[in-house]
């Protein structure tokens, strides 16, 4: 499934959750889901989840979504151990899975055809854990998987899609943040 396609499914659930997405995943979601609780976790691989998680602990009646690549999540496999254990059941983390580092230059990753993400996140105590290669399968189950009390695990197996600007100035613009600082300060109080 490509990941622009995947993504548009997820931008049609998506409500008020927070979502924290990570490189490859941040750029498309800019584009086709942008607001002001949107977190991007550019410039700090591997964190993605980790930013997830303190969303999630901080404002637990709120769901997280998290964005991650596969690239990403290699350099903080420990992350999944300590979600797991935290147990977040508003955290939904969903791994963009395409074997490369994709806006680093598509450089391939180390061990692609045997590394098992799902099952590493089942092992470090994920309550469900999903993976998915069909589009129509993803249409199916979204629902469901954003209904489920987590943390959840979803690996979606993903093939290059429609090219998405690499818009770093946008990703690091410090009005962001302040839109979502805002945005957050402002549902909390109820203010218009």
């Amino acid at each position: 499934m490509k990941s622009d396609e995947c993504l548009k499914v997820l931008a049609r659930h998506h409500s008020n959750q927070i979502v924290i997405a990570a490189y490859h995943a941040a750029f498309i979601w800019m584009v086709i889901k942008p607001g002001p609780l949107n977190f991007y976790a550019i410039g700090a691989m591997g964190q993605g989840v980790s930013h997830g998680l303190g969303h999630a602990l901080g404002d637990p009646d709120r769901q997280v979504i998290v964005l991650d690549g596969d690239g990403s999540l290699l350099m903080n496999l420990g992350a999944l151990v300590t979600v797991g254990a935290v147990g977040p059941k508003n955290l939904v983390h969903f791994l963009c899975e395409n074997g490369s580092y994709q806006v680093n230059g598509e450089h391939p990753l180390p061990g692609a055809e045997q590394v098992d993400f799902a099952a590493m996140a089942r092992a470090a105590g994920y309550r469900h854990v999903h993976k998915i290669d069909a589009l129509d399968q993803f249409e199916s189950s979204i629902a469901s998987i954003l209904a489920a009390d987590g943390p959840t695990f979803v690996d979606l197996k993903l093939a290059r899609g429609e090219d998405y600007p690499l818009d770093y100035q946008a990703m690091y613009d410090p009005g962001q943040r302040q839109a979502m600082k805002q945005e957050l300060a402002r549902q909390r109080t109820g203010a218009d």
